[in-house]
């Protein structure tokens, strides 16, 4: 199935497409600094209270893959809009919410929503752009956003909760949604009726989202649980048997959810491996940083918001030179080798700042570093993800790298959570920075090695085996790995 031509821009392509995911990610993070005062007003219990954050990502990880299917078969706008109209509506309830419970549904619906905006909007933006040079501009920009709106949800969510209260962090999303679904239908050509396959993987689709539903929720547990509680070892048991169903169904399956030339495609694997450490180490961080500011150094919601520009600005100038320049002139295994090093280095920084540090001198210098970090990896994840990969499945291959991205920061939480917990004080936010510091540095190694220099031939064919791209590779000599080392072509 093909989109037809929009009939607008490709500016208000990339304009539509990168609002929508703002608001997805937005949404990661935007809530974290009003839990005190939602805690407050609903009178909510510890343990209760965490589920505001877990219901969004839980649903969102769970079913990103799902909507990416969908929008390869039922339509990309169809999709978007879909999305869009879910998110506010759970936007309206949850900023309506009188109780706990209807905020934590309204949260899971909005999640569910999100994960048919991410794979949709990005899918949106591979198949309006031509591969190469114009499209790596438009992934810079739509990595900038992505890179700076955790962070910039974090500036909003105490902006608002200081200013018109807690309520006003989910009714912001109800005229951008709005806006946005008038605009899909004006900016994008309607989708063609005509699917490309009769068939969709129900079989797949149940068991790889109750899989992914099942990890995302294990990960959350395990942090407040223990790892190796009855439950968490439970519910880790029962992720893994359906995600290995998952497995046998999609090698039967006459219309697989995920082809399975995917798992052949090196650059779209790479991609999901770096987009699992990258955005694991920088989901993490952020909510490691932030409960540092309020709880060791006394900073006001406001304080906390503001403390983050200047992370959002860095990462928003070099996601945009990372499309622009960088990605053509040294490649993303050298980008997210960087990125990922710097982060790493950032992290360590941290974990010797004192109980009276200082913003400029101790946490500054991390914050700059991080915003560059996110800026050179999470362009060139997306980059490489689409890379090589046919108009056809562009969703699926969106909404593979966007549930690792979301897998990847549930675990990387989930992770620190546990070392906050598991000694008193300054020390447990020390250890948490270290062990944000080793998943970067396993990051920045997996790309190393998972990055390697394609090499295709004036005449090596390039296919589309069950819908994803695949390209011949062939050895590559000392001196060409030397020369163009890590450089997507």
């Amino acid at each position: 199935m093909r989109d037809q031509k929009p009939p607008m821009s490709k500016g208000a392509v990339l304009a539509l497409t990168c609002a929508a995911q703002f608001m997805v990610v937005l949404d990661i993070a935007i809530v974290n600094v009003a839990l005190p005062s939602i805690q407050r007003d609903l009178d909510v219990g510890q343990s209760t209270l965490q589920w505001v954050v877990i219901a969004y990502g839980l649903l969102l990880g769970g079913f990103l893959m799902f909507g990416g299917r969908l929008a390869d078969l039922i339509g990309r706008r169809r999709i978007l809009v879909a999305g869009l109209a879910i998110f506010s509506s759970a936007s309206l309830l949850a900023g309506l919410a009188g109780s706990a419970e209807l905020l934590i549904a309204a949260r899971g619906l909005q999640g569910f929503g999100a994960a048919l905006i991410a794979p949709a909007a990005l899918s949106i933006l591979a198949v309006n752009f031509s591969e190469g040079q114009e499209r790596n501009r438009a992934l810079g920009i739509f990595g900038a956003v992505g890179g700076t709106s955790a962070s910039i949800g974090v500036i909003a969510s105490g902006l608002l909760t200081d200013g018109p209260g807690w309520r006003w962090v989910f009714f912001i999303n109800i005229p951008i949604g709005v806006l946005l679904i008038g605009s899909a239908f004006v900016v994008l050509g309607g989708d063609h009726a005509q699917r490309r396959s009769g068939r969709f993987d129900a079989a797949g689709a149940t068991t790889v989202t109750g899989g992914l539903l099942l990890l995302v929720y294990a990960l959350n547990r395990g942090a407040d649980h223990g790892w190796t509680s009855t439950s968490t070892l439970t519910l880790f048991a029962a992720a893994g048997l359906l995600l290995a169903a998952f497995v046998v169904v999609e090698r039967r399956s006459q219309a697989p959810l995920v082809p399975g030339t995917a798992l052949r495609h090196r650059s779209l694997v790479a991609a999901n491996l770096s987009a699992f450490f990258t955005f694991g180490a920088f989901f993490s961080f952020i909510f490691l940083a932030s409960l540092l500011m309020q709880q060791v150094l006394g900073y006001s919601p406001t304080k906390t918001g503001v403390s983050w520009l200047a992370t959002s600005f860095t990462a928003f100038v070099a996601s945009g030179l990372t499309g622009a320049r960088l990605v053509a002139k040294v490649g993303v295994r050298a980008l997210l080798v960087t990125g990922l090093t710097l982060l790493a280095l950032a992290m360590l920084w941290l974990a010797r700042v004192p109980a009276d540090a200082d913003y400029m001198s101790d946490l500054l210098p991390a914050l700059l570093a991080a915003g560059v970090a996110i800026g050179l990896c999470a362009p060139s994840v997306q980059i490489s993800a689409l890379s090589g990969v046919a108009e056809s499945s562009a969703g699926i291959a969106s909404g593979l790298v966007e549930t690792m991205r979301e897998v990847g920061g549930a675990a990387g939480v989930a992770a620190v959570s546990t070392a906050l917990v598991s000694r008193a004080g300054l020390a447990g936010f020390h250890a948490g920075f270290v062990m944000i510091a080793v998943v970067s540095g396993v990051g920045a190694v997996t790309a190393a090695v998972a990055f390697q220099r394609r090499a295709v031939s004036a005449h090596a064919p390039v296919v589309a085996l069950e819908g994803i791209a695949t390209e011949v590779f062939v050895p590559a000599t000392p001196a060409a790995l030397l020369e163009d080392a890590g450089r997507v072509s």
